[in-house]
């Protein structure tokens, strides 16, 4: 069911910027939250501490571990698509099920794809410094991946350009499929 603003209401929207660590969720994410009058919530800081444990040592999650962090990231854009805010959350979000269960919580989420080569993913992973999730996980993901779909709400984006334009192009295209 989609929500359709009132003429006193302004369009709000959910999105979950998605793609493999590095892609660049959080950079992205915060600036497409600026774009479109928001507020930016990355996924990573809502991961129970036995899943961050478990990355940081590096495990790869398996789906068990991931279904309550995707109800809770679904949950949240469910709530505030009903109180009328836009939301963006960053949230990998790699496999069809998985944004699936999001959706569950909030059907009006739309997914924005970051997408880039293994070796630029691989060159931010290893330039970053004080994230849990370690280099050897990328290959994991990578591997977990499932591009979305022409039958999903999503769009991709490649991570070669710059993150201000790609937040810009990402607000344009989430604001023209809700008019």
């Amino acid at each position: 069911m989609s929500r359709q603003p009132s003429p006193s209401q302004p369009a709000t929207f959910q999105v979950v910027v998605m793609g493999v660590s590095g892609c660049g969720k959080s950079s992205v994410g915060a600036l497409l939250a600026h774009e479109l009058g928001g507020t930016f919530v990355d996924g990573d800081d809502l991961h129970p501490q036995s899943n961050i444990d478990k990355m940081a040592a590096g495990t790869p999650l398996n789906d068990a571990d991931r279904e309550p962090w995707l109800r809770d990231i679904g949950a949240r854009l469910g709530e505030a698509a009903d109180s009328g805010r836009t939301l963006i959350v960053g949230c990998s979000a790699l496999k069809r099920s998985y944004r699936e269960l999001i959706q569950s919580g909030s059907p009006d989420t739309v997914f924005v794809h970051l997408h880039g080569t293994p070796e630029l993913l691989a060159a931010r992973v290893g330039g970053r410094e004080g994230h849990f999730m370690p280099t050897g996980l990328l290959e994991s993901q990578l591997a977990t991946l499932e591009l979305l779909e022409s039958d999903e709400p999503g769009r991709e984006f490649d991570i070669a350009d710059p993150a201000a334009e790609i937040a810009a192009a990402a607000a344009t295209w989430v604001r023209s499929i809700r008019n």
